[in-house]
């Protein structure tokens, strides 16, 4: 009997190891395939900021795609509860990884060519636009002051993205040259992939 039981527990012991194996083969397959769907989720969102093909360009269309969710966030009405949550979420991340890319890579730049206040003074609006963001998660999405407080929020951030775009930016540019372009351009890019 004992030499049976010995059998039956190493026969199910063999059963378990061929389970547990299958069971980590398919958690490996599920680890990889998220992985590989996490990069390619990555290369779609950092994908039209790589087309452009220079950081300044890339940091507009980012801008343009920023307002084009306000947009859609002022044609909701105070009913589109459900609206308002998705589209603020997808406005924080578009503006973390801007905010990131920007913060870590373009304002230093800005810096090191002798544009240190004006970089700071961005950044500071930095640090407004996560106020707005706070508080606009903070209010009830179905209160009229929330579109107020959104509609504020855009003249803000416009007057920043005017002052990047109209002065600053093209002042950097024309600083940096073609090899100092290029550099900004896949350090932005890099930093990017890292927050998309």
């Amino acid at each position: 009997m004992a030499t049976t039981a010995k059998a039956k527990k190493s026969a199910g012991s063999g059963g378990n190891t061929k389970g547990t194996s299958a069971f980590i083969g398919a958690a490996a397959i599920g680890v990889a395939a998220g992985l590989a769907a996490n990069l390619g989720r990555k290369a779609i969102v950092q994908g039209a900021t790589v087309a452009a093909g220079d950081w300044m360009e890339g940091l507009k269309a980012e801008h343009r795609a920023t307002l084009a969710i306000f947009e859609a966030l002022e044609r909701t009405e105070d009913s589109h509860v459900r609206r308002r949550g998705m589209l603020l979420t997808q406005l924080k991340h578009a503006l973390a990884k801007h905010a990131f890319q920007e913060e870590n890579v373009v304002y230093p730049a800005m810096r090191q060519h002798g544009q240190i206040e004006a970089a700071d003074g961005l950044n500071r609006d930095h640090g407004y636009v996560k106020q707005y963001l706070f508080e606009l998660t903070e209010l009830d999405r179905d209160s009229p002051a929330w579109i107020v407080k959104l509609r504020a929020f855009r003249v803000d951030l416009e007057k920043h993205v005017r002052e990047e775009e109209d002065e600053l930016f093209p002042m950097l540019h024309t600083a940096l040259g073609e090899a100092g372009n290029r550099h900004v351009t896949l350090a932005m890019n890099k930093e990017g992939f890292k927050i998309a």
